[in-house]
Parts: structure tokens; C-alpha cells; sequence
């Protein structure tokens, strides 16, 4: 620093071009993610797809696809309530619970006439509002967004209605609570229907907020988008000590891996969204902490060099490896997908108080079937223990 100070004296003008290209040097060097990202991934892969004990079949029905459930765990640690389709994303919904933690579930359950008329996937949530209420709301997208509220653990719901005059797709991929006790639900649209009159222009992630436990909904707001990436599905994740958000987002268009972008403002202002590296690289990331801290994701794998490409795989690590733009610790193959079209993902992703993680998806597990809805139950010790043995750098195809 001394002799760059004397140079400024002498030199100054051309000095500061000096120092200004060595910092501009170090930054490239040091910004998290700044590298280009590896298509494929060096991490040990570990593979439970053929472990059947660990599957549940949730439901299944001959020639009928079931898709895209979600999950809810409420707060006796062991209700599970899961939502989904009858058909390819839109349908009539379908709801299940199960008592003992995922390993039984119910016959279909009695819904209201409209989740009959759903247009798209269906998404439900657990909020709190201001006066300790507790609330599930069940959200089914397109135009416009409507949502079923149920305020007895899902006992009872209202019909589906509409939130305001404005539409979306995959809404709501995560509902987040806020600092101050609002709610930032987020989802996306490519124009198309955002309004009731639309066009195909371009890929935005979306936020709404309630004020209110998720009773009313005020306008969107436009969070994240990108000049040639088509970002969608946006997977909430809280940084360990409560101060920053991440969204991990589907890429669409599928030039590029998936990205990843930051908000330490609850949601007011957010990075500039950036490529995560091809471990991460999915659809419809769905995350929770381990107890010992580690961060489990779930998705679709569509890493683009992948043994696993378009299977239901889990993704285990750490948050600061996303920020970091690290691989993480290692990739897990959950379920074989035998549908080869990536008929998979789109999962609830639960913990239990003993560890273990219930995830549920769909997925075609036996070739020329539809798909279904299945759960895979894991604990990362056992994980441990298979990623040990395992060679250090996966397979590609």
C-alpha cells in the first residue's frame, strides 16, 4: 500500500487505473459463484433407489396420473397432509393424511366441489396470524390464483377463491414468514397469465404478502428475472441464523444450470441471480435442515451431465455451500424414474422428531405405468454411512 500511495502522488491518473484493475483482479477471484459452474458434479452419488423399504405408496390409481403433491407436517410431529392432482399438473385435488408420520395414509379425503375445477399444481402451507391463529391455505394457479383455507388442521375448507385479479404458475412455490410476522409467498409467470388477458413474454419470480395469516393477499412484485434465463419455481431457504433468504430456482429454458438468488432484507431487495453449480441444478428445489445442521434439498434432477438425469434425487450440504457456490457433500438418488420424461419432483419434504425425512413425489416406478405418489423416508446417518464407502467422483452419462 505504501508504494501505491506514492505512486498515486506521481501518477495518479494512471495509478488509480492500476489499483482499480488489481482490485477488480481480487473480486473475480473472491465473489462467491463468480467461476463459471460445472455442468455435471464431482460429489459422491448415493443411490437408495432400490432400497424399497423405504418407499410408501401414498396413492395409486390404474391409468390415472397423479402428480405434483405437497405436504404439510403439523405441529403433533407426526400429521401429515398431502395435496395433489389428478393429471399432469392441472385436475381435480386430492387430499390424504396420514397420522403416524407418512408410514399409513388415508383413503381420499372429502374436499369442497371447486378443487375439482384446480388448473394447476396445488400447494398447501401452515400460517400463524397476528392473533396466534392457526391456518392451512391450499393455493391452484393460472388465472387467477385462488385458495382454500382451512382453520381446523384441514378437517374443513372453504371453497377455492380467487386472491385478487392476477394469475401465476406454481403458486405458491414457497410461502416464507416474515421477521415481523407477515407472510412473502412467491411464485412465477411468463406472461402469460399473470393477467386475464396474456401473452408469452418473459420468465419473472414473484412476491405477495399477507399481513394478515394468509386471509388476504396484496399485488405482486416483480423479485428476480434475467435477460436470457428462464427462472421459475422458487425454493425458500432461511440462512441458519435467520438473516438472509435464498431462492433456488428452476432454469426453463435449459441452456443453463439453475440459479440461485439472496435477499438480507426479508424479501424488499434481492441479489442478482446467479448459476448454482450443476449439483444443485433441478426443478422445483424444496429444502429443511438436518438437526445437526446440514441442509437437505429435494428436486428433479436435470443436472445436464447426470446418471440421475430426470430422477427424484436429494441434494445434502450446507447453506454456506450455496453461498459459497460450492458442490456440497454429496447427491442421493431417491427414486428411480422409469417414466423418462421427468415425471418426478415437485415433493412435500418433511422432518420427523427422530431424524428422518419423509419426501413425497411422484413418480413412474414401473415402466408403460402412470405416475403416483409415493414418499421415500431417509436419515442422513444411514446416508453417512453408504457415502463412506463411495467413490469420490459420481458417474456421468
Amino acid at each position: 500500500m505504501i508504494i501505491r500511495a506514492k505512486c498515486i502522488i506521481a501518477a495518479g491518473f494512471f495509478c488509480v487505473l492500476i489499483v482499480t484493475s488489481v482490485f477488480g483482479v481480487e473480486k473475480a477471484k473472491t465473489e462467491p459463484g463468480s467461476q463459471p459452474q460445472p455442468r455435471g458434479y464431482s460429489i459422491p452419488l448415493i443411490d437408495l433407489a432400490g432400497q424399497k423399504h423405504r418407499q410408501i405408496i401414498v396413492d395409486a390409481e390404474p391409468s390415472q396420473y397423479l402428480g405434483h403433491p405437497t405436504t404439510v407436517l403439523l405441529e403433533d410431529n407426526k400429521t401429515i397432509i398431502t395435496v395433489y392432482p389428478k393429471g399432469h399438473g392441472r385436475g381435480a385435488i386430492v387430499m390424504k393424511k396420514s397420522t403416524d408420520g407418512g408410514l399409513t395414509w388415508s383413503d381420499r379425503l372429502p374436499v369442497p366441489e371447486s378443487w375439482a375445477t384446480s388448473k394447476d399444481v396445488p400447494t398447501i402451507h401452515r400460517v400463524i396470524d397476528p392473533k396466534g391463529v392457526k391456518r392451512l391455505i391450499m393455493f391452484s394457479g393460472l388465472y387467477p390464483i385462488r385458495m382454500a383455507v382451512s382453520e381446523n388442521d384441514g378437517k374443513t375448507w372453504t371453497p377455492l377463491k380467487p386472491i385478487g385479479d392476477f394469475g401465476g404458475v406454481v403458486v405458491m412455490a414457497s410461502v416464507v414468514r416474515l421477521a415481523n410476522g407477515d407472510y412473502m409467498a412467491l411464485f412465477h409467470d411468463d406472461g402469460r397469465f399473470l393477467r386475464r388477458i396474456g401473452k408469452r413474454t418473459k420468465f419473472q419470480v414473484f412476491k405477495i404478502i399477507s399481513r394478515d395469516g394468509g386471509l388476504t393477499w396484496g399485488q405482486p412484485q416483480v423479485i428476480v428475472e434475467h435477460p436470457s434465463a428462464h427462472l421459475c419455481e422458487p425454493g425458500a431457504v432461511r440462512s441458519p441464523d435467520g438473516r438472509q433468504l435464498a431462492i433456488l430456482l428452476r432454469e426453463n429454458s435449459r441452456k443453463f444450470n439453475s440459479f440461485v438468488s439472496f435477499t438480507k432484507d426479508e424479501g424488499k431487495t434481492w441479489s442478482k441471480p446467479r448459476e448454482l453449480p450443476g449439483a444443485l441444478t433441478g426443478d422445483r428445489h424444496v429444502g429443511r435442515y438436518a438437526p445437526d445442521g446440514r441442509l437437505v434439498v429435494v428436486f428433479r434432477d436435470m443436472t445436464h451431465e447426470s446418471a440421475t438425469k430426470g430422477d427424484f434425487v436429494a441434494w445434502v450440504g450446507t447453506y454456506d455451500d450455496i453461498v459459497k457456490g460450492r458442490q456440497g457433500q454429496y447427491r442421493v438418488r431417491l427414486l428411480d424414474n422409469k417414466s423418462g420424461r421427468g415425471d418426478t419432483g415437485y415433493a412435500g419434504l418433511e422432518l420427523l422428531p427422530d431424524g428422518t425425512f419423509v419426501a413425497t413425489t411422484y413418480c413412474v416406478l414401473k415402466t408403460g405405468e402412470k405416475p403416483l405418489v409415493v414418499s421415500v423416508r431417509f436419515k442422513l446417518r444411514d446416508i453417512d454411512a453408504k457415502a463412506a464407502l463411495q467413490p469420490k467422483k459420481a458417474p456421468t452419462k
